[in-house]
């Protein structure tokens, strides 16, 4: 393996890398030290050059300014026989030097500051021949620059030039930018501090929380995380509070599911392990009869425990496998269970008047459903009954001339393993008709238990559908639990 330059994007800020690799508190500090880096920065450079220009251009009108009024009072005292003569009105000028230009290109300036004096050009001869108003420029003299000034003297061919210097201004311009530049750091450096601040404020919530759900995965107790305020982090925590509900509701029920099912299993498993040992420790004493009647019992007993594990898997699978919906004909699924439930019930009549009705949903389950409140109302008819069904306008309705269900029973036959007195005696696990309700909320539909005017129960399945073929389409309010 080579190992080769950190990457790029290891520590540029944006880049996935940086942003995986230092804290949030960390990041908005840095951020906020940036943003207000480059308004500080981009602010003081404006201030800075709206500075130096203004200054510059109050220097250019006070130098124009001066030479206009110099040059009214200059013609008189020049002789440009011999030299011009400048008078001490003239030379008053304070902090500028003095030199005259010609029309012809020669310029005049007193001997003792000749050395030091800028060098006149063209612009400054074209305000004498009268081609220009007036003209003003920066020239250098031994990396000194000046700023140079040329207006013409009425009533001659000459200009008056004053050249004052711009070291003194230069140094208040190092002076002001090294003012902004500490300024600029300073108020990085208290930018960083706030942003540190205000980042180990606003993510204490944050970090509570944390902690709070650290707890709850090391300790299982999915109990209601502290909920302060009404902003994001309190929407966060009430939503890690939905999500714990949930969790505890699933166990609550995971927990039961398994009580129930070791209740329901012991008696099927008692009573068919007794049969076994029978069996196992049998002499000439029991009959061809007696035996025949163990086995008989111990297939029942058999059938009984498939059923009631199939129901079970049915019941706690958390995430059932992908059922093919489809459109399917509930009237030819209701005949089918029929067909089947008759066989197992040949003493009973079965009074059967469906119209088709089309559903959307997942046939198998479907005709699950229908079989068991088929054999729900088997179980419960006594010999020679009659069991009613009718399908109309999506409403199974299943009766049966059995006792019926008390009234404090009837919130609760859906229940999972949820048994009445009565039905404790009889074959059973308590899962058949919550399958029933499992199915009609996969499938946007309802249940409901009552009393039939015979007397016996009545139990109806209501699914969302059309009584011609509906697209495929998942039904409207279906559950995929």
């Amino acid at each position: 393996m080579t190992l080769g330059p950190p990457s790029l994007t290891s520590w540029i800020p944006g880049s996935s890398g940086w942003h995986y690799r230092r804290s949030l508190a960390s990041r908005v500090t840095l951020l906020t030290t940036m943003a207000v880096g480059i308004s500080i920065a981009v602010i003081a450079i404006g201030v800075y050059a709206v500075l130096r220009i203004q200054l510059q251009a109050n220097m250019d009108d006070s130098l124009l300014k001066r030479a206009h009024s110099a040059a009214s009072d200059a013609g008189e005292f020049l002789n440009m026989e011999t030299a011009p003569l400048i008078p001490t009105l003239v030379i008053n000028a304070g902090d500028v030097r003095i030199g005259f230009e010609t029309s012809d290109g020669n310029y005049h300036v007193p001997d003792q500051a000749r050395s030091s004096f800028p060098e006149l050009g063209r612009p400054e001869e074209a305000v004498a021949q009268g081609q220009l108003n007036s003209s003003i420029r920066t020239i250098p003299v031994d990396r000194t620059p000046y700023r140079v000034a040329a207006v013409p003297i009425p009533g001659t061919n000459t200009a008056l030039v004053l050249a004052q210097s711009l070291g003194p201004q230069q140094k208040m311009y190092t002076r002001l930018g090294l003012v902004v530049l500490c300024f600029g750091f300073a108020g990085v450096i208290a930018a960083g501090f706030a942003g540190w601040g205000v980042a180990t404020g606003g993510l204490r919530p944050v970090r509570r929380l944390n902690a709070a759900v650290e707890r709850v995965a090391r300790t299982e107790a999915l109990q209601p995380l502290p909920v302060e305020g009404d902003d994001e982090i309190a929407n966060l925590a009430r939503s890690f509070n939905r999500m714990l509900a949930a969790l505890a509701g699933s166990r609550a029920r995971q927990r039961q599911l398994v009580a129930d099912a070791s209740h329901e299993l012991r008696t099927p498993l008692t009573s068919l392990r007794t049969n076994i040992d029978l069996l196992t420790q049998a002499d000439t004493s029991i009959t061809g009869d007696q035996r025949a009647e163990l086995m008989d019992d111990i297939r029942a007993q058999i059938d009984e425990l498939t059923t009631l594990i199939g129901d079970l898997v049915e019941l706690a699978r958390d995430e059932p496998p992908a059922p093919v919906v489809e459109a399917v004909d509930l009237a030819d699924i209701v005949d089918q269970a029929v067909t089947r439930v008759r066989r197992r019930g040949p003493s009973l009549t079965f009074e059967v008047d469906t119209s088709p009705w089309w559903v959307v949903g997942e046939a198998g389950g479907l005709e699950r459903a229908v079989t068991n409140l088929l054999d729900n109302a088997a179980k419960w008819s006594p010999d020679g009954g009659t069991v009613r069904v009718r399908l109309e306008a999506g409403t199974l309705t299943v009766e049966d001339d059995g006792p019926g269900i008390a009234d404090t029973d009837l919130p609760h036959v859906f229940d999972r393993f949820y048994r009445s007195a009565e039905s404790r005696a009889m074959p059973g696990s308590g899962l058949g008709l919550a399958i029933v309700r499992k199915v009609a909320e996969q499938s946007g539909g309802t249940v409901e238990a009552t009393r039939a005017p015979s007397g016996g129960a009545r139990l109806s399945l209501h699914l969302p559908g059309a009584p011609a073929p509906m697209p495929r389409t998942a039904p409207t309010g279906a559950t995929t639990a």
